[in-house]
């Protein structure tokens, strides 16, 4: 399984929009390097007002760019950035994958998958009705979400628009994501 980096986004103050960058460096147990997310230690404001010892399971937010034009369909214009994301994908199932799978950008990052992206209500502040379109339930009532993956850097390195994505399976059993 492969697929392909289409955009890469950062941005150094707390925004829900990240800016596209024409490249982003990794560093390994830190995330986005400039980017107000980045650290060893949670840096999502809620998070850090629960317990900001917590270890950050959120340095690298990855979404499918497919994601997009399922939005656009439904009458929202989202581009890349938009959401806070730091890699925008095409070509994976990125919300299909198991807890550590490994996702290979370029020649040297490397980022293991740890969970679901738990959107909050600040998407309904960017555009209103979004929150919908990205959580929402299936046939059998179960909860999914949409708004990408999250992910720890497990190999630093810098990560380009037109990279290749090698996915790397766990170990079986695998476990499905969850929110993180």
């Amino acid at each position: 399984m492969s697929g392909t980096v289409t955009v890469v986004s950062s941005n150094g103050t707390y925004s829900f929009t990240k800016p596209n960058r024409d490249s982003v460096t990794l560093l390994a147990g830190l995330g986005v390097e400039g980017d107000v997310h980045a650290g060893v230690t949670v840096k999502h404001r809620s998070r850090v007002a629960q317990d900001p010892t917590q270890p950050n399971l959120r340095q690298v937010h990855l979404i499918h760019e497919e994601l997009f034009e399922e939005l656009r369909e439904a009458g929202f214009e989202v581009a890349p950035g938009d959401l806070g994301e730091n890699v925008t994908t095409r070509g994976i199932d990125l919300l299909g994958l198991p807890v550590g799978t490994l996702l290979h950008l370029g020649d040297e990052a490397v980022v293991e998958v740890t969970g679901l992206r738990n959107p909050c209500l600040q998407i309904d502040n960017f555009q209103g009705g979004l929150l919908k379109q990205v959580v929402g339930r299936d046939a059998a009532g179960d909860i999914v979400r949409k708004a990408g993956i999250m992910g720890i850097v497990a190999s630093g390195g810098r990560v380009r628009p037109g990279d290749p994505v090698k996915v790397e399976l766990p170990a079986e059993p695998h476990r499905r994501l969850d929110r993180v």
